[in-house]
């Protein structure tokens, strides 16, 4: 499971300011095998983490490529999962990799096959010289995708997009209140988001997201309660502030667990500029 905090705004007032701004956590296993960001794909254009996970290998959670295209995904909160089902990671590589379809007709032919998957919630982006658009389907929603509305914040965790749990409320309060902040540099504004995602209070009770957990036990429900989760053996193992701005330039940081160990944890940071 994990959550995305992201502003999208395709035609920012300033050079110095923002098309988008997103925050995310990626929460699995400690011992699920991943690797962190980096470059792979056809001439290194694809940026992202990938699981490891025997047949899983080569999903991922959040991406982008230099061509501009986004993809994130989250799982959504239910009690009974197919063991069977094909796994939903493949869903974010599949679009960073795909050179015909836009974002919505890639979201409209998932649709088509969204009852194989357990419960998903998917963003697809593309970021163009002339025009920006950000699209979201989630398959235990709506049956049909939806192009968001810009500018605006959006929040995304475990239910449908912009579903007001407590954790979500708090957390977007948060995000938004950094995102507004116009004297931050862009080091200073990664460090304020990484403090959002770093947010280990607990939002409980919370009836809504207790109901959609329904089958979970109290102590679980209650961790995932939190901006950041931790729990034995499961939590937030990775934190992703991907920036671009104005004129195309990507900031991409990633701050990943090292071995399971929440006292160790990995930065990078990697910058280029989208293909015009």
């Amino acid at each position: 499971m994990c959550i995305i905090f992201f502003k999208f705004d395709p035609r920012p007032a300033s050079k110095n300011a923002y098309r988008l701004i997103l925050a995310a956590n990626r929460d699995e296993f400690y011992n699920r095998m991943s690797k962190a960001a980096d470059f792979w794909g056809t001439n290194n254009e694809i940026l992202s983490g990938l699981d490891l996970e025997y047949g899983k290998e080569g999903g991922s959670w959040l991406g982008i490529s230099k061509r501009g295209k986004l993809a994130g995904i989250t799982n959504y909160l239910e009690k009974y999962l197919n063991p069977d089902a094909p796994g939903r990671g493949f869903l974010v590589s599949n679009y960073l990799m795909d050179k015909e379809q836009d974002s919505y007709s890639y979201l409209k032919k998932v649709s088509l096959d969204s009852h194989l998957y357990n419960g998903f919630n998917l963003l697809t982006a593309d970021f163009r010289a002339k025009q920006d658009v950000v699209c979201y389907y989630g398959n235990r929603g709506s049956p049909e995708p939806i192009h968001l509305k810009p500018p605006g914040i959006y929040g995304l965790s475990n239910s449908l997009l912009d579903t007001p749990w407590k954790k979500l409320l708090q957390g977007k309060r948060h995000f938004t209140s950094v995102v507004n902040d116009q004297t931050l540099s862009c080091d200073g504004l990664v460090q304020e988001l990484l403090g959002v995602l770093n947010n280990e209070d607990l939002n409980t009770p919370d009836p809504a997201q207790e109901s959609q957990g329904d089958g979970y036990t109290t102590p679980m429900l209650q961790a995932l309660s939190a901006v950041c989760v931790r729990s034995p053996g499961y939590g937030t193992r990775a934190n992703t502030v991907i920036l671009i701005d104005a004129e195309g330039n990507v900031t991409f940081t990633e701050r990943t667990m090292l071995n399971g160990d929440i006292s160790n944890w990995q930065t990078s940071s990697f910058k280029f500029k989208l293909e015009a």
